[in-house]
C-alpha cells in the first residue's frame, strides 16, 4: 500500500522538509533503493549514501542542510526505522480454521479466529486466544494456555500446563516446558527428580528458534513480559527472568537463577545456578557468572569481574610479553655485574 511522506511523518510524529506529497511504495537500504522507496541515514555516511541514492525519501534524526529529497526528520532514525517497516511489510494474515491433518482434543478451547496449521496436535484442556496462529507440526500439551495473538512457527512443542500470554512469538523449533535437569544420587546412581512445575511467559516476549525453556521442578520457570530472546539458548528449571531483558544466541542459565528487568546477556554467556542477577545488569560475550551481580554493573570474563577491573587485566596481559623481555634484559645485566662474572 502507497503512503505520502506526509503521512509517514504523522505515524511517526516527524516533521517533512520537502515535498510531502511524494508518493512512497516501499523501504530499503540507500544501495538497493528505487524511486518510490523510503531510506534512513543515522549519520551523516548515511546521509551522504542516501543522497546519492534513487530514494524518494530518507529519515534522518536532525536536519543534515540541504537535500535533494524529502526528508522525514524524527528523533531516532533507527527507531523510526523500526516502527515504521510493519507499514510497508505487515505479518501475514492466515485463515481462520483448522487443517484437515490436524489433531484437537474434543476439551481444547480453540478460539474461532485461531490458524491451526497441518500436522498440530492439541491436547486435551488447551485454550487458545483469539488470532493466534500454529503454523504446522506444533504438539501443545494437555492444560496448556496460549493468549491471543500468539504465533507459534514451525516444530515448536508446548508442553504441558505451560501458560503463554499475548503477542508472544516463538520461532521453529523451539521447546516450552521440556523436563528440568533434576538428578539426586541415591546409592550410587543417578535418581530422577520428577519436574512438576510449568512455564509462565508473559505478554510481548520473542523467542528465537532452537531456544529449550525447561519447566520447573515445582513452581514454574517464567520468562518476563517484553523479553526477547535469541536462537540457541538454554533456560533451566525456576529460572525466573525479569522485564524487557535481551539474552543472545548460545546463552545458557542454570536452574533457579533470578534476573532482574532490563538485564542483557550477551552471546555464549554462562550462568551458574541459583544466582541473584539485579536490575540493568550488563554481561558481556563469553563471560562465566558464578557469583551474585548487583543493580546496575557491567561484567565481564570467566569468571567474571567488574568490565573496568577486567579491561585492565586484559591490557595488562597483552603487556606481558614486553614485560617479561625487560627482565630477561635486566638479568642478563645483573649476571654481568655479578662478583662471579668480573668484567674482562
Amino acid at each position: 500500500m502507497p503512503y505520502t511522506a506526509a503521512q509517514i511523518a504523522e505515524q511517526l510524529r516527524g516533521e517533512i522538509v520537502g515535498d510531502g506529497a511524494v508518493s512512497l511504495t516501499g523501504f530499503a537500504p540507500a544501495d538497493r533503493a528505487r524511486a518510490g522507496d523510503l531510506t534512513f541515514a543515522e549519520n551523516e555516511d548515511y546521509f551522504a549514501r542516501a543522497q546519492a541514492s534513487a530514494a524518494s525519501a530518507v529519515l534522518v534524526p536532525t536536519r543534515f542542510g540541504a537535500s535533494n529529497k524529502t526528508l522525514i526528520c524524527v528523533p531516532n532514525a533507527r527507531v523510526a526505522f523500526a516502527r515504521v517497516l510493519p507499514l510497508f511489510f505487515p505479518p501475514a494474515v492466515l485463515p481462520a480454521g483448522v487443517h484437515p491433518s490436524a489433531v484437537v482434543a474434543p476439551s481444547a478451547q480453540i478460539d474461532p479466529t485461531v490458524h491451526v496449521g497441518p500436522h498440530c496436535v492439541i491436547g486435551e484442556g488447551v485454550r487458545i486466544g483469539a488470532r493466534t496462529a500454529l503454523r504446522g507440526g506444533n504438539h501443545i500439551g494437555a492444560g496448556a494456555c496460549l493468549g491471543e495473538d500468539v504465533c507459534l512457527y514451525p516444530n515448536v512443542v508446548v508442553y504441558h500446563q505451560a501458560q503463554i500470554g499475548n503477542r508472544v512469538a516463538i520461532h521453529a523449533g523451539s521447546v516450552v516446558g521440556a523436563d528440568g535437569y533434576g538428578y539426586v544420587l541415591d546409592e550410587g546412581r543417578h535418581r530422577k527428580v520428577l519436574q512438576l512445575g510449568n512455564v509462565v511467559i508473559h505478554d510481548d516476549v520473542e523467542i528465537g528458534a532452537n531456544v529449550t525453556i525447561d519447566r520447573a521442578a515445582l513452581g514454574s520457570t517464567v520468562i518476563g513480559q517484553g523479553t526477547k530472546i535469541d536462537n540457541l539458548v538454554q533456560i533451566g528449571h525456576n529460572v525466573v527472568i525479569g522485564e524487557h531483558c535481551l539474552v543472545v544466541s548460545q546463552v545458557g542459565i542454570a536452574g533457579s537463577t533470578r534476573l532482574g528487568n532490563y538485564c542483557v546477556l550477551a552471546g555464549q554467556v554462562g550462568l551458574a545456578g541459583h544466582l541473584k542477577i539485579g536490575n540493568q545488569v550488563t554481561i558481556a560475550a563469553q563471560s562465566g557468572v558464578m557469583r551474585d551481580i548487583e543493580d546496575g554493573q557491567k561484567v565481564l570474563g570467566s569468571p567474571a569481574i567488574a568490565d573496568k577491573e577486567g579491561k585492565r587485566q586484559l591490557i595488562a596481559l597483552s603487556q606481558l610479553p614486553e614485560l617479561i623481555r625487560r627482565v630477561r634484559t635486566l638479568e642478563k645485566q645483573l649476571e654481568a655485574l655479578s662478583p662471579a662474572n668480573p668484567p674482562q
